[in-house]
C-alpha cells in the first residue's frame, strides 16, 4: 500500500526525504557531514535523494563541471560513505562526520534513468525515486532496479518512491503555474503539465502509484499554502 505525503508532513509515521539533490554541485565531505546531521536528528529517518542532474544551468551557477558529473558523483560517493564509517579522509586522521544511526551510512534514494543510476542504486542506495512523470515511468525503473538488485545478491527488496506536484483550486492555479514555470525554465511546461490539478486526478494518480506497488507517493504543494495540504488529504485519505 503506498503510504501519501503532502510536502513534508505526516512525518511521525514516514520517512523524512529530500527532493532529489546534487550532490555535485556540493562539497562532499560538508554534505557528509550535513545529512549524518539529519540523520541523526531524525533517528535514522532521514533519506538523502540524489540525482546526477540535467540542467546546465544548476552547475554553471555552482562553478562546478556539468559533462564530468557522473564521474564527480562516483567519486563523491566513495567519500561520504569513507567519511560515514568513520574512515579518515584528506587532510584529517579523525572523523569528520558523526556515524549514521545504522552504523555505516545515511540511507540513500536515487533519481534518474540511465544506467549509472541503477548501479548506484544497487551499490550505494536503499531504493529508487521517481522525480516526476506517471506511474507507467516508475514501472519501468522498479523492474530494471529489482533486477540490478537480485543480480547483485543485495538482501531484501529495495523501496520505491515519486514525486508529482499538486495544486486544488482554480483561484491558485495561476500562482502555482508562475511557481513550476519560472523555477523549471525550459523544463517548465512539461512539469505543469503533469502537476495533478483536480481531485479526480489526485485520486488517480494515487491509485495507479499503488497498484504498481510504489512505496510512497510524496506530493508537493505547487502553491505552498497549508490549506492545500488540508484539502488534499479531505480528498484522498
Amino acid at each position: 500500500m503506498v503510504t501519501l505525503a503532502a510536502a513534508a508532513g505526516a512525518t511521525e509515521r514516514i520517512g523524512l526525504m529530500t527532493d532529489i539533490l546534487l550532490a555535485t554541485t556540493r562539497e562532499p565531505v560538508l554534505l557528509a557531514k550535513q545529512a549524518a546531521t539529519l540523520d541523526q536528528l531524525s533517528g535514522g529517518r532521514f533519506v538523502l535523494g540524489i540525482g546526477a542532474g540535467g540542467r546546465e544551468d544548476d552547475f554553471t551557477v555552482t562553478g562546478s563541471g556539468f559533462h564530468d558529473r557522473g564521474k564527480r558523483l562516483d567519486a563523491a560517493l566513495d567519500l561520504v560513505h569513507r567519511a560515514w564509517r568513520g574512515e579518515p579522509v584528506p587532510g584529517t586522521s579523525q572523523p569528520v562526520t558523526p556515524r549514521p544511526v545504522n552504523g555505516h551510512s545515511v540511507p540513500i534514494a536515487f533519481g534518474g534513468y540511465s544506467a549509472p543510476v541503477i548501479r548506484r542504486v544497487v551499490k550505494y542506495g536503499v531504493g529508487y525515486t521517481l522525480g516526476g512523470g506517471p506511474p507507467e515511468a516508475l514501472a519501468g525503473m522498479m523492474q530494471r532496479v529489482s533486477a540490478a538488485w537480485k543480480e547483485a545478491g543485495r538482501e531484501g527488496k529495495p523501496r520505491f518512491w515519486a514525486l508529482a506536484y499538486f495544486v486544488l483550486g482554480d483561484e491558485v492555479a495561476a500562482e502555482a503555474e508562475q511557481n513550476l514555470t519560472a523555477y523549471y525554465g525550459d523544463y517548465g511546461p512539461r512539469v505543469w503539465g503533469g502537476t495533478v490539478k483536480s481531485a479526480a486526478d489526485a485520486k488517480e494518480r494515487v491509485k495507479g502509484f499503488e497498484a504498481i506497488g510504489c512505496d510512497e507517493l510524496i506530493l508537493f504543494m505547487a502553491a505552498p499554502a497549508v490549506e492545500q495540504a488540508e484539502r488534499l488529504a479531505e480528498e484522498v485519505l
